[in-house]
């Protein structure tokens, strides 16, 4: 379903109209635009109605984006705040009836920005940002809400964790794309694992992780801790008590939402019996006790159909069967690394008794560390909605600025199901991620999309290849033309991409990239020697194809 765009009759009066205007394209894609398609200047001067009563994070964004404006009482005047606030009452009733969702209104008289709830607002002017554009906006009525409840990544891979910075970035990241969902559960923290999950963290780290809670609020993501104690885990009260504690210690640095992990263990740790007494029972002693922690979530140890026990004995209908439904519970399909469809989770969901939690072990490589995976997000069906699914955390790579072209299409997929395009929202990426570079940035992502081995991904989809014997002029040509963008294309990419943490993750493959472009250009000049005939081994060396 392509997304919805109601062209308003009539002509509004406006302030700097300009001529040719047109919507820049919004990540991810709304539910709902109504828009005249022209645009008017904004004002010098404003006034700020709602502020004292919004999202105080949201009214400091607008204050920034605003910078060179003027606040005063007779400026243009912009009305923030959220569903029961004096400011925007008379926009209540625009305001789409979900959580997180928002109205947004820009027109000659004022621009609204009114939020369901403070998370809505937040949106609202993420926005905004998006189509402020050299002092211009279009106008236009915009109502926006997520199709599921949790959008966001589970930093749950193996091999090195993301560095504390790495994290600060991506959290700005999420803030921006409207993902709401940090999961904290990086498989080689000693602290997260056995045997030291019982431990409290050193100062540094436990600083840090308040830092990045912090950073969580400014960008109204959920920062959810995980713990994975299963495989040395006793089931008696001391171990128990252990669990709370740690628990407890975590509360203390400011984490509201705690996931446990139960995966990739073996052992009495497996028991699922024993999993759900634990997590009711932390349900009941802990979560509801504090009055401000907002969830539970769990990773079963059979959470992938390839070996999960499927009759009434397994362990997902016992989770069905005795679990607490506030509890969510992570699936990652019919294999560890599979697509997202109707029939995984009709069959997961008849299990577990509520919509499943959908963890996407995309684009992680930490099974093939020597792949960095740069193509469209697809393989995620369109038909699905908030009864099928309550959310999907995508399980990146250890490169984080190099998961963000990915993690672009996941925010995308899970805010609006119905309108998601893969290769649209790849296109757009690109230029997002690296503006300056995007032509030489899209020939190596077009040719870094596979995995090679066990979750296949479509790579080199434009490129015609052919045997030496069907020889073809136009197309050796064009084989050879792009080889050549790919030798090309490490020097462009790295004079034109500003992220100095994206070219540092993909410099070593972007090395290999040009010699690849350099090897097949010398492959097809050989080629030509074969097929001329010569045997006095002249390589040609011309810059093209052919003198």
């Amino acid at each position: 379903m392509k997304i919805k765009r109601l062209y308003l009759l009539g002509a509004w009066l406006l302030l700097g109209v300009s001529a040719s205007a047109q919507i820049t394209s919004i990540q991810p894609q709304p539910q709902q635009i109504l828009s005249q398609a022209r645009n008017l200047s904004l004002p010098d001067t404003y006034l700020i109605v709602g502020d004292t009563e919004a999202n105080t994070h949201a009214v400091s964004a607008l204050k920034t984006l605003l910078a060179g404006k003027h606040s005063d009482k007779n400026g243009f005047r912009i009305y923030i705040g959220e569903k029961g606030d004096k400011a925007i009452r008379k926009f209540a009733r625009q305001i789409p009836n979900h959580k997180e969702g928002y109205y947004l209104a820009i027109n000659d008289k004022e621009i609204v920005l009114a939020g369901q709830d403070e998370r809505g607002t937040f949106y609202a002017l993420q926005t905004l940002a998006q189509l402020l554009n050299d002092n211009q906006l279009p106008v236009v009525e915009i109502k926006d809400y997520p199709s599921v409840r949790f959008r966001g990544v589970v930093e749950g891979f193996y091999g090195t964790p993301w560095s504390h910075e790495a994290r600060l970035r991506q959290l700005k990241f999420y803030g921006e794309n409207k993902m709401n969902t940090y999961i904290y559960g990086p498989k080689d923290d000693p602290y997260h694992s056995s045997p030291n999950w019982r431990l409290p963290y050193p100062e540094k780290e436990a600083g840090n992780i308040k830092e990045l809670i912090e950073a969580c609020k400014r960008n109204r993501v959920d920062f959810v801790w995980a713990i994975h104690p299963g495989q040395d885990i006793k089931w008696n009260e001391e171990d128990y008590q252990n669990l709370v504690n740690k628990f407890n210690l975590m509360y203390d640095l400011g984490v509201r939402a705690f996931a446990l992990f139960f995966d990739d263990i073996s052992g009495e740790g497996t028991n699922p019996v024993k999993q759900t007494e634990l997590l009711n029972r932390l349900t009941k002693d802990f979560v509801k006790s504090k009055g401000d922690v907002a969830y539970l979530t769990v990773c079963p140890t059979d959470y992938s159909k390839l070996w999960a026990n499927p009759t009434p004995q397994g362990s997902l209908a016992i989770y069905g069967e005795t679990l607490d439904p506030s509890i969510e519970v992570f699936w990652t399909g019919d294999v560890v690394c599979s697509d997202l469809t109707p029939e995984t989770l009709d069959w997961v969901n008849s299990r577990i008794k509520r919509p499943a939690y959908f963890w996407w072990n995309y684009p992680v490589t930490d099974y093939v560390r020597n792949i960095i995976l740069q193509g469209p997000v697809y393989g995620l069906n369109t038909s699905l909605d908030s009864n099928d699914l309550c959310g999907i955390a995508s399980n990146p790579m250890e490169h984080g600025e190099a998961s963000k072209l990915a993690l672009y299409g996941v925010a995308d997929y899970t805010w609006n199901i119905a309108a998601y395009n893969p290769i649209d929202n790849w296109e757009r990426g690109l230029g997002e991620l690296m503006p300056k570079a995007r032509e030489a940035y899209r020939t190596f992502a077009i040719h870094s999309s596979d995995t090679e081995t066990g979750y296949r991904r479509d790579e080199s989809w434009e490129t015609k290849t052919f045997r030496i014997g069907d020889w073809n002029e136009t197309e050796a040509q064009a084989l050879w033309a792009e080889f050549d963008k790919v030798e090309k294309a490490p020097a462009e990419i790295e004079k034109g991409c500003t992220n100095k943490g994206l070219i540092s993750e993909l410099t070593p493959w972007l090395q290999e990239f040009g010699k690849l472009g350099t090897r097949g250009k010398r492959a097809l000049e050989l080629a030509r020697v074969y097929r001329d005939g010569k045997d006095d081994c002249l390589l040609y060396t011309s810059p093209s194809p052919r003198d």
